[in-house]
């Protein structure tokens, strides 16, 4: 998954740039920030609040060390040069030959500007041109947001769930989607 990956929408006079790029050793703090107010703003109301500061802190610094696996597609899209989305793919340890969406997060400023759908386009774009045909991916059940946002990106549920335990251990329930990437 070592190809390059630039694209930026074309803006119109004073319209915001949505760019789209791989990931660079230098970007573990901004994806870290991405990832923490995301997941804060969609996660943490499902835990107690103690243990969802650890998984907030937790959140900004664990991207450095990712950062450099060559093996993953990490993908950074931002707008007006402001970093707002991210998205972690690699090759699907459950289901061979398929590749899997890790992660794919956009921090709350970024949500209904175009981002998150922009990143989801050239994550599956980046995926085809390494040699995947399917991409699947895990999410909460009960996060409707995330939900209807994969929908609309063109995933269909498997029927496939699974318990989720993010370490305080009440797992919670996760389903898996599909499509052709």
């Amino acid at each position: 998954m070592g190809s390059e990956l630039t694209t930026s929408a074309q803006p119109s006079s004073g319209s915001p740039v949505i760019a789209v790029r791989r990931a660079t050793l230098t970007d573990g703090e901004a994806i870290g920030i991405v990832h923490a107010a995301s997941w804060e703003a969609a996660y943490a109301p499902f835990f107690d609040p103690g243990f969802a500061g650890c998984e907030i802190a937790s959140r900004r610094t664990r991207w450095h060390d990712r950062v450099t696996d060559e093996t993953a597609l990490i993908l950074l899209a931002t707008l007006d040069n402001r970093p707002l989305g991210f998205s972690w793919s690699t090759a699907s340890t459950e289901r061979s030959g398929q590749a899997e969406i890790l992660s794919f997060y956009a921090h709350p400023d970024g949500w209904g500007t175009g981002v998150a759908p922009r990143l989801m386009t050239e994550t599956l774009h980046a995926l085809r041109s390494t040699g995947f045909a399917h991409v699947h991916l895990w999410t909460l059940r009960d996060t409707p947001q995330s939900r209807r946002f994969y929908t609309k990106s063109g995933f269909t549920e498997t029927g496939a769930t699974r318990p989720r335990d993010f370490g305080d251990g009440a797992p919670l329930p996760q389903i898996e989607y599909i499509r052709p990437c």
